[in-house]
């Protein structure tokens, strides 16, 4: 289960606007009136794990190869790789407040270093976000234990555990620094939970089912209904 210590589709998250008027000046006041912008921060720390049939090497061999699985298992996100180990991603489309994005980021997978998987953003190539920027660090460790599957067959079963630390910085227009920033606030926090549950969960179980298949490894039917 995906925590929030914490496929792909369009979200709308639809809020009832309230007509606020104040006489306190904020910073967002202040960027109206000298068009400056004030970019809003959204941000959130997420773990969960992937379970693997197959011994801790197995699947190290597998996620170390990633130029041969990524792309697939990323659809129908569009992807396109950058160099040896970097990816741009098109997340799809997303809104709030009448107002879309598309988010796309550049990814790099890193090489294991002391056993750890680590993905950070890089910049894309003769690309300029159009009014957001993202931080992503992701870690990946890879736990073997002993499984039992649904057929009560014990085998080596490897978890891949990870930990993501998202920040999201959006330059929105100016009608919408006229609504109260709580309302901003938590309804940017919320839809960045929403993406990340959407595309995680997505994600996941279809690089389960890659592994599995390249391996010919039966997949657990516990494993599908998750």
């Amino acid at each position: 289960m995906l925590s929030r210590n914490t496929g792909y589709q369009s979200i709308e998250v639809s809020e009832t606007v309230l007509s606020v008027s104040s006489h306190l000046v904020t910073t967002e006041d202040i960027a109206l009136e000298t068009d400056i912008q004030v970019p809003s921060q959204f941000s959130g720390h997420y773990q969960d794990k992937m379970e693997m049939y197959a011994p801790r090497e197995q699947v190290a061999e597998y996620l170390s190869s990633h130029s041969s699985w990524f792309c697939r298992c990323a659809e129908p996100m569009k992807v396109q790789p950058l160099g040896d180990n970097g990816y741009a991603l098109t997340i799809g489309k997303f809104g709030a407040f009448g107002h879309n994005v598309e988010p796309k980021i550049g990814l790099e997978l890193l090489p294991p270093e002391d056993s750890i998987y680590r993905i950070y953003t890089i910049p894309i190539p003769d690309y300029e976000a159009p009014g957001y920027d993202v931080d992503y660090r992701a870690s990946l460790q890879l736990v073997e234990e002993l499984g039992t599957d649904n057929v009560n067959f014990s085998r080596k079963m490897t978890q891949v555990v990870w930990e993501l630390d998202l920040t999201v910085y959006m330059n929105f227009p100016k009608f919408i620094h006229r609504l109260p920033h709580s309302l901003i606030q938590s309804t940017g926090d919320r839809l960045l939970n929403q993406i990340v549950r959407q595309v995680s969960r997505r994600l996941t179980l279809k690089v389960q089912k890659d592994f599995h298949k390249s391996f010919d490894i039966a997949f657990p039917q516990k494993c599908k209904q998750k």
